[in-house]
Formats: structure tokens, C-alpha cells, sequence
């Protein structure tokens, strides 16, 4: 559980404070009353609560800045699209550039956001990234705790934007058979502070979800989020064969800016991106708290409201 503001004066670095969890992860932290500072690409206004360090992850003395002082350091920046070479600088570099600059800071608590994908390196350039971002966390003298998302959603998120839109017009394309799970991004923030003053969660991977046994299958999870619409969601499997072509002509239509990739094809149609129920947290440190279907209306309702749908 997040501690109460009159309990917390710990100091928190965090990358990846300008994207979707990074967002939320700011709120909820300046809400219980956390120090915070967070790195910025680009300058932004003084905002209460939060010390706004302008830098990136390849600049190491805007990282020597932003953990100075630091009782902890939350890691959530990362590449999602991109080339095996952009994806192998920035997550994986940037991963070892944060390590070494809160080494070299004396910030001992180090809270890395990895993913499911990186269970499977080999299937593709984002989850080998990833798994090579764990491995340099995991070799470092720092007191580190690793964390998996599965599938993170909730209000701001563009990700699954498009499931959302397919759901509200009652047709889903889906990649083929499988299973997921998934967390709801409120859920997530909250683990992540539960684990800067958990020192028995030091040396740990644990993968979060909403702890739905067995998680979502794709068919119903996609006529879940119609019955938000009053649809009965019609869904459809697209082959993988299929999906490829997409995302070539995605390539060749958007060039850097395509959503659907190969390597995101491939990730799509693994069957299986289910949490291991060893791997959660244990229950007296952390447990979600909101259903997936409250979440997706409070997500769905969010998106209306900001004319996303």
C-alpha cells in the first residue's frame, strides 16, 4: 500500500515521467506525498511537488542531476517501436546509464519496469531488449526490484486506443488464439511506490496483473469492452501471414511512425502472455485494486471525454 503523506519524505528519481505510466506514477507519488524528480526531453513549467530535470537517458550528467539526493530511482522510460538498434540503446543503454548514475549518486534502491516480453527475448528485438535491460539491472550491487507489466491500460493510454474504437463500432480484429493478462495503470503506479521502502522485495522479478486466474482470453476480452458500448462485439482472428503484410505496408506507408510492426506482429500472436501466479507479488505488499471491468469503463469514459472515441 502507498504510505500516507505524513509518513513519506522519501525522495523519488523517475525516468519516463512525461509518458502514459510515468504520468500517473507522478500523480499518485505527489499525492502521498513523495519528493519527486523527474527527466524531461524537453524544458517544462515548474510544477509543485515535482523537480523537472531537463536531459535523456544518453546524457549523463542530466542523470547525475536527477538521481542526486535520491532515496530511490523509478525506472519506467523505454523504446515500445522502433529498430533492434534503437531498441538495444535506449532500453538496454539506458537502463546502464540510470544503473551507473545512481551508483555513482549512492542511490542504493533501484525499481526497474521491464515487461512480459521479456520472458520471450528470442521472439522479438523489444522483449530482447528488454531481457538484455534485466540482466544489466540484476548484475549491478544495487538494491534492485524488477517489475513485468503485462498489458498496462487506463485513461491517456494510446496503445490500446484501437481496441477501444473496434469494440465501440461492435468488430474486433484480433491477432490469433491466445491468452493475456492485464493491469490497469493505477494498479501498476501503486506497486511500484509499495516497493521503495520494501526491502524484502530486494532481488525480486515480480509480474503484476489484475489477478484474474489464467488472465483474458482474446474473444472475451474484446466482447468485454463492447458490453461497455451496449454491443455485442463481433471478433474475428486475423492470421499471422496476414498481420505481416500489414505491417509491411504500415512500414512503407508511415516509415518510422508505423504503429503495427514485425516485431510487433510477433509479439501480438504469441499465445500466451499470462502472469505466472509465483511471480506475483506477495499479497501483504501489494494487491490490485481495481476490477477490469471498472477500469476499462473508467478508461472508455475518459477517452469519450477527451474526444479519443
Amino acid at each position: 500500500m502507498v504510505a500516507a503523506v505524513n509518513e513519506v519524505s522519501a525522495t523519488i528519481a523517475v525516468t519516463g515521467g512525461t509518458g502514459f505510466v510515468g504520468e500517473h506514477l507522478l500523480r499518485i507519488a505527489k499525492e502521498a506525498g513523495y519528493s519527486l524528480r523527474a527527466l524531461t526531453r524537453t524544458p517544462r513549467r515548474g510544477e509543485e511537488g515535482i523537480e523537472w530535470i531537463e536531459g535523456a537517458l544518453d546524457r549523463p550528467e542530466s542523470l547525475s542531476r536527477l538521481v542526486e539526493g535520491a532515496d530511490a530511482v523509478i525506472h519506467v522510460a523505454g523504446l515500445i517501436s522502433g529498430s533492434r538498434a534503437a531498441f538495444e540503446a535506449i532500453n538496454a543503454g539506458g537502463t546502464a546509464a540510470m544503473i551507473e548514475a545512481a551508483r555513482k549518486g549512492g542511490t542504493r534502491r533501484f525499481i526497474h519496469v521491464s515487461t512480459l516480453a521479456a520472458r520471450e527475448p528470442k521472439l522479438s528485438s523489444y522483449g530482447w531488449s528488454k531481457s538484455k535491460a534485466e540482466r544489466i539491472v540484476a548484475g549491478s550491487d544495487l538494491d534492485w526490484t524488477i517489475v513485468r507489466p503485462p498489458a498496462v491500460y487506463g485513461p491517456g493510454d494510446r496503445e490500446t486506443l484501437e481496441l477501444f474504437k473496434m469494440a465501440k463500432r461492435g468488430l474486433v480484429a484480433l491477432p490469433p488464439k491466445g491468452r493475456f493478462s492485464v493491469v490497469y495503470v493505477e494498479d501498476l503506479c501503486r506497486l511500484l511506490l509499495s516497493l521503495v521502502d520494501a526491502p524484502d522485495s530486494i532481488g525480486a522479478t515480480y509480474e503484476a496483473d489484475d489477478a484474474r486466474e489464467g488472465g483474458w482470453d482474446n474473444r472475451h476480452f474484446a466482447r468485454t469492452l463492447g458490453r461497455l458500448f451496449g454491443k455485442r462485439a463481433a471478433t474475428f482472428a486475423i492470421p499471422k501471414i496476414v498481420l505481416k503484410g500489414a505491417a509491411r505496408i504500415d512500414r512503407l506507408v508511415r516509415r518510422d511512425r508505423a504503429k503495427l510492426t514485425a516485431d510487433r506482429v510477433s509479439y501480438f500472436c504469441h499465445p500466451d502472455w499470462v502472469v505466472r501466479s509465483e511471480r506475483r507479488p506477495p499479497a501483504e505488499l501489494w494487491r490490485p485494486q481495481v476490477r477490469t471491468p471498472t477500469g476499462l469503463k473508467a478508461t472508455a469514459e475518459w477517452y469519450q471525454r477527451a474526444g479519443w472515441l
